[in-house]
């Protein structure tokens, strides 16, 4: 991956002296990178000076202050680097070695951008702190490149019971490039009827799994997947990277529910939410984006204040993340096909995002166990967290929340403040 190293560099100081000085610091950090690659990534500095016109164009752009007296120079440059080509604002990354009052400028200029609205931070300290730094904002913002321009449908608009789970269309599109897509419950519920469905490994691993299914549920199979393909049908029309969907309506219209396709789709890396939650939607999807897997979607049954315990339950979870599943009915209605999966205990994080983005909820936890009642949503998972009972039960971002396998606190903290 590929960082753009921009420079500010007041004429009064020695260019040679300075450019010396900026390869040893550089190529320092550099080094210190290595450490950060993953797989295939590895990380690469390109020096490109003072000539701004291809400013945006790595996966990280970062402004190297080198000396004081460079406020002036920034202002100039200023519209330039805080918006990108597709219109967004974009935040300014300013590094500094803190030589020759490079840091003084710095927070002058950072003063400068939150005066004008705009977000930013100075990358300062040690060339390794500065290496964990850089690599982090890298994954943010390749991340955030992967959300510009998509498309997240709302099938059927929010559950009523969702009275604070909406959405602002415009604030999500200025923040984030995504535009919400309004779509009819009508439209779905005509490809469903359409009774075809497309064929794959995880379809193929769910129905051998649904060769021994209960009676009780074999009755819901084919229009289970029937669903599923209308859903693919949507998302191709509408060119959807994700979806959330009034599922409660299909109890009646067709006498099934959703939580099989959905569980398909996220499996297939497709962010697919339950009851029309946008909020919930858009927190799937930039799990997707950070972490390449959008979580499971689940509401909290029952929390216990003094052992920071917390039971979490829903009837769709992705297949890829559980390390068994089988099926059952759909709580609520006692109809459909609903997973019952199995989560490894171990590192987890809890994650939401509000409807407007100006808040968000990230807490590291562990996932103590799972259980199989039969008075609750069909996949049931225990945590253990800090704090829950302020949160929760104080100031909660609505019902549903995002657990995700392992701990992101770092990088998801990184990409709301981006």
């Amino acid at each position: 991956m590929k960082i753009g190293i921009y420079t500010l560099t007041s004429p009064l100081h020695d260019e040679k002296a300075l450019n010396t000085a900026s390869a040893t610091f550089l190529e320092e950090i550099g080094e210190n990178l290595e450490s950060y690659a993953e797989g295939n990534d590895s990380y690469e500095l390109v020096f490109k000076g003072s000539d701004y016109s291809d400013f945006g164009t790595d996966d990280l752009d970062v402004i190297y202050v080198r000396t004081g007296g460079t406020e002036g120079l920034f202002k100039q440059i200023f519209d330039k680097v805080r918006t990108s080509e597709s219109g967004y604002d974009r935040p300014v990354r300013l590094l500094t070695s803190g030589k020759s009052n490079s840091l003084a400028a710095s927070m002058e200029i950072m003063s400068f951008l939150r005066q004008n609205e705009c977000s930013g931070e100075i990358i300062h300290g040690s060339c390794s702190y500065i290496a964990g730094r850089l690599a982090l904002l890298t994954k943010v913002d390749k991340a955030k490149k992967k959300l510009q321009g998509t498309n997240l449908g709302v099938i059927g608009q929010p559950s009523d019971w969702l009275i604070s789970s909406g959405a602002d269309y415009t604030k999500v599109k200025e923040k984030t490039g995504i535009t919400l897509v309004d779509i009819p419950i009508s439209e779905l519920i005509e490809e469903i009827a359409k009774k075809e469905y497309p064929s794959n490994s995880i379809v193929k691993a769910a129905a051998e799994k649904a060769a021994t299914l209960p009676e009780k549920i074999k009755p819901y199979w084919e229009d289970a997947l029937n669903i599923y393909g209308g859903l693919k049908r949507i998302i191709e029309k509408h060119k959807l990277s994700g979806l959330t969907i009034r599922c409660f309506d299909l109890l009646e219209a067709i006498g099934n529910t959703g939580c099989l396709a959905l569980a398909i789709l996220n499996s297939e890396g497709i962010p697919a939410g339950c009851e029309g939650d946008i909020p919930a939607l858009l927190t799937m999807a930039v799990s997707q984006a950070v972490t390449g897997s959008p979580g499971f979607q689940c509401n909290p049954s029952s929390i216990d204040p003094e052992t920071g315990e917390i039971l979490l339950a829903h009837c769709t979870i992705p297949l890829n993340m559980v390390r068994s599943y089988s099926f059952d009915t759909h709580f609520e209605s006692g109809i459909g096909v609903a997973i019952h999966g199995e989560v490894p205990e171990g590192d987890v994080t809890v994650f939401k995002l509000s409807g407007d983005l100006s808040r968000c909820f990230i807490s590291e936890a562990s996932l103590l166990k799972n259980q199989y009642k039969q008075d609750l949503c069909r996949t049931q998972i225990v945590l253990r967290t800090e704090d829950i009972a302020d949160y929760f039960l104080k100031n909660p971002i609505g019902n549903h929340h995002i657990v995700l396998s392992g701990h992101h606190k770092t990088i998801l903290q990184a990409f709301f403040e981006a």
